[in-house]
């Protein structure tokens, strides 16, 4: 195992352009840590910086300690997974997952219970005398993984594997990245734009957007606390509501906003630093409307759009004076969601999240740990 420290990494192109912009990350030893972000946001780029595989344009990279930003990618104790299989097809499934041991010289015995050894952990024993086109998605992806693992790297490195596999082979696959990271032990890092996956299988995740970190913490950090609007919106499906509201009153403990149609709302947030009349969002899931009754308090939405997943409901309805659709998650059969009705729900105060005009997040009166908050240089 080994851990990856990022100081200050940076990457630029010809044209002055910058893909990474003052990346400061900490993996400690055994981690498995999640970069995700939308597509051309520069995870991708950072793997592949921390693989050796492009150059650094500023900044510093440790692998276990080790300055590495001059290091041939053989001398960084890595290996890596691509998003595209890259066996040789005319190799058997042994043989492709031994090829990069031969190199190093390694042969016999010791090359032989390696390469089981990977096999069993992976369970495609029975498999190593077959050849590439003799297999499914999933077991070629488990081949690739396997050829990183004879190696015994002190970091693992995931670029999007999941990608080209059906949705059912991807949550299989989840399940045995998790397994396989508690069996190795290993420093494993995932690059994902896919939500879900880096919400199942990062320990931490680090939201990457305009190649710059937005948040790094937990899945539940992320989610529960996220620190801007981007990632308040990033996490989450559907995302996070965002609505129009402006600032009335702020207090310590609390801060009292009015939206457009006139419903005021508590939030338990510190908005001080905001003044009163300053226009703010409100953010909260869908999950956190609840069914209400018509009053002061509640809030008039009518429904557009019903999606029925069969355990829940999701409804997109509008609400007056904002200009996008509200989306509410609803597991009781009580309530009557069909296209047209006129819904009255309530915010759950302890779920409701205040943005400044920048996108950043009042903090709740209780702190938020040092180690979930944002990244940001």
């Amino acid at each position: 195992m080994a851990s990856v420290s990022l100081r200050g990494i940076g990457k630029r192109y010809g044209n002055g352009h910058a893909v990474i912009d003052g990346v400061n990350l900490d993996i400690a030893h055994g981690e498995f840590m999640v970069f995700v972000g939308p597509s051309g946001c520069g995870k991708s780029t950072l793997l592949r910086m921390i693989a050796g595989l492009e150059r650094i344009s500023a900044g510093e990279l440790a692998i276990g300690g080790q300055r590495a930003n001059d290091l041939a990618p053989a001398r960084r104790d890595l290996a890596m997974v691509f998003q595209s299989y890259a066996l040789y097809p005319h190799m058997t499934v042994f043989e492709n997952m031994a090829f990069a041991l031969k190199l190093a010289g390694c042969k016999g015995a010791q090359l032989e219970q390696a390469v089981q050894r990977a096999a069993h952990i992976l369970q495609i024993t029975e498999l190593l005398q077959r050849r590439p086109k003799d297999l499914s998605g999933g077991q070629r992806q488990r081949v690739a993984i396997g050829r990183a693992i004879v190696r015994k790297p002190g970091v693992f490195l995931f670029d999007e594997p999941l990608s080209n596999l059906d949705a059912s082979l991807r949550v299989q696959m989840r399940a045995e990245l998790r397994r396989l990271h508690q069996d190795l032990g290993a420093t494993m890092i995932y690059v994902t734009h896919d939500q879900v996956e880096a919400m199942t299988l990062g320990q931490r995740i680090a939201v990457i957007h305009a190649g710059r970190i937005a948040q790094v913490g937990t899945p539940q950090a992320l989610y529960n606390a996220p620190a801007n609007l981007f990632v308040a919106g990033f996490l989450g499906a559907p995302k996070m509501n965002f609505i129009a509201a402006q600032l009335v009153e702020a207090a310590p403990q609390s801060a009292r906003v009015s939206l457009a149609d006139g419903t005021a709302v508590m939030v338990p947030v510190d908005a001080r630093r905001a003044q009163p009349g300053e226009q703010l969002t409100l953010g909260i899931r869908a999950e956190h409307l609840l069914p209400d009754s018509a009053g002061p308090h509640s809030i008039a939405l009518t429904v557009n759009q019903v999606e029925y997943l069969g355990d829940q409901t999701i409804a997109y309805a509008s609400l007056a004076g904002n200009a996008v659709p509200i989306a509410l998650r609803q597991h009781a059969t009580s309530v009557d969601l069909h296209t047209g009705a006129i819904i009255h729900v309530r915010p759950d105060a302890r779920h409701c999240h205040l943005f400044d005009s920048a996108g950043d997040a009042f903090l709740h009166p209780v702190t938020i740990p040092q180690s979930n908050q944002a990244t940001i240089d």
